[in-house]
């Protein structure tokens, strides 16, 4: 068994786990890689169909091909898409900066849908290699009435034992990609013949290392126009 092949079969088993001991249940697509590779995942899990809601948290402000590539796959997966819309960027803190504020929309976004189909899982694509605070999140990471994510509160997750919401109106967070790294992302794209957005792959010397709204999205100096050149980068570069 491959490195990839355990990776594989550890996120299959959280999916199974989370399905089976959390419902209603929700699997959140960004329209990124890390969450394509997730509705993969999900698809291997379920024997070729996705058996929960997938929710998309729109802004209004991602690229026109992450919108196609929406409309396209959720319906070559079967997938039953649920698009929430976020609250106007009017009715956010203004003394945030751009990027904050964006967050807070999708944010405030999510915890409607979390309200509105009263869901008790939300599962989602994150890594932690990402950032420093991921990497203190666990698989099943619990978020109270107020959706707040208490770092102070993180149950231990020996053996695979993983933790269920106890207080009414709680719900999990579940990470079936939390050991994963974006190379390990990239490297499964490669041999599954994952379809990702094309601005992933370099035009004119640059390329979307990541993919959000547009005016908070910027592309970086790269080569890179096929997996392959993105995997020499990710093994040479920071």
């Amino acid at each position: 068994m491959t490195d990839l092949d355990q990776l594989e079969a550890q996120s299959i088993f959280i999916l199974r786990e989370a399905y089976h001991r959390l419902r209603p249940l929700a699997l959140l697509w960004s329209l990124g890689k890390d969450s394509n590779v997730l509705v993969w995942l999900a698809r291997k899990a379920f024997l070729g169909s996705v058996p929960v809601p997938v929710l998309h948290v729109d802004t209004g402000k991602k690229f026109p091909e992450m919108y196609a590539f929406r409309d396209r796959y959720s319906a070559e997966w079967g997938l039953d898409l649920r698009v929430g819309v976020c609250p106007p960027v009017e009715d956010i803190d203004p003394t945030l900066p751009p990027a904050a504020r964006s967050a807070a929309r999708k944010t405030a976004g999510l915890a409607a849908m979390i309200e509105q189909y009263r869901l008790a899982g939300v599962v989602a694509g994150i890594r932690r290699d990402e950032q420093a605070t991921r990497a203190k999140e666990r698989v099943f990471s619990p978020r109270g009435a107020s959706h707040r994510w208490d770092v102070r509160n993180q149950p231990p997750e020996f053996w695979d034992q993983f933790a269920a919401p106890a207080e009414p109106g709680a719900h999990v967070r579940v990470h079936p990609l939390l050991a994963w790294r974006e190379i390990d992302v990239w490297r499964y794209i490669e041999r599954e013949g994952i379809p990702v957005v094309d601005l992933y792959f370099a035009k004119n010397g640059m390329r979307y290392r990541s993919l959000g709204d547009q005016d908070i999205t910027n592309p970086v100096p790269s080569q890179a126009a096929t997996i392959p050149d993105i995997l020499h980068e990710l093994r040479h570069t920071r």
